[in-house]
């Protein structure tokens, strides 16, 4: 048996969860799967896997065979990469993390054009406001929303963002509309659950950085949902302006107190290490930064789980 390949069937039997999950991902059967695995853990004399009729989980042999198994497959793709990349191509399966609603409105548009530049690149995209990890779930890369803190993780920084605080003009009839950012903590508040900041929302104003205490009416992990209620008249969202503009412009939404800014967040590229960064991956991160560059920057956006 080549030992690469038992890699590859274990890390995905790892990655997957199961034996059937596996095989759907390497399109062989079930029975291929699980005697690959039991083959590669008699060859080595060691149980890689815990096997219960309703879960599978790494013993701790298995724990640190897989993350061998990782480098070694990314050393194998890398070089593989390196050696197409003479004749001017890309290869290789892109596996990209990004937040749901930047995802569709921003980045959905851009990846057409990318997938024709590169027609031996193939692309797997998941869409979510969960902080995914990026070497535990083989992401190659993530597109994240956030205040970067220090981390093992590298990044390069493609744009920035503000949110913005509103509220439609029924809501303001009804209950009024605040002047100073203490005055939030009497009103409605619609609130995105991961915000790094959780109920105290950050502004900076004439009096200079300011903190408030919020008491949210309702949570959401959805930043579109808190958009909805807003424009029926519900409460106040702080909320991105790529996902508000539009109701901004028609006057379903209003700013309030411009002069109080939400503090700047980045939108930033962020990968496992820069020492083994794929080309195919390279390429990616610089078609993001110069696409979004031609869009003039994002307007706004909700910030990911990593802000935290």
């Amino acid at each position: 048996m080549d030992r690469f390949q038992e890699m590859r069937v274990f890390t995905a039997v790892v990655d997957a969860g199961s034996f059937v999950g596996a095989a759907d991902a390497l399109d062989v059967s079930k029975a291929a799967v699980s005697r690959i695995v039991s083959e590669l853990e008699a060859r080595l004399g060691v149980r890689l896997l815990h096997r219960t009729t309703r879960r599978l989980s790494l013993t701790a042999d298995g724990d640190v065979f897989v993350l061998r198994c990782r480098e070694l497959l990314a050393g194998v793709e890398e070089a593989e990469a390196e050696i197409t990349q003479r004749s001017g191509q890309a290869v290789g399966l892109l596996k990209v993390s990004a937040p749901f609603s930047f995802g569709v409105l921003r980045l959905g548009p851009l990846w057409g054009d990318f997938l024709a530049a590169h027609p031996k690149i193939e692309m797997e995209i998941t869409l979510s406001d969960r902080f995914v990890d990026l070497v535990d779930e083989g992401f190659d890369l993530a597109v994240r929303i956030a205040r970067l803190e220090s981390s093992s993780l590298v990044s390069r920084r493609l744009s920035s963002t503000r949110l913005v605080l509103c509220a439609s003009p029924r809501y303001l009839k009804a209950h009024g509309k605040p002047k100073h950012p203490s005055e939030l903590a009497d009103h409605s508040v619609l609130a995105y659950n991961l915000l790094a900041a959780g109920d105290t929302w950050q502004f900076d104003g004439p009096e200079g950085p300011m903190s408030v205490k919020v008491h949210p009416r309702m949570r959401t992990n959805s930043g579109d949902t808190c958009r909805a209620v807003a424009v029926s008249g519900r409460g106040i969202v702080l909320q991105p302006s790529f996902l508000v503009e539009d109701d901004l412009r028609a006057g379903t939404l209003v700013e309030l107190m411009p002069q109080y800014k939400s503090p700047e967040l980045g939108v930033y590229a962020v990968y496992p290490s820069r020492k083994h960064l794929l080309p195919k991956v390279r390429l990616l991160i610089d078609y993001l930064a110069a696409a979004l560059a031609r869009e003039g920057g994002t307007k706004g956006v909700s910030p990911s789980p990593a802000a935290r």
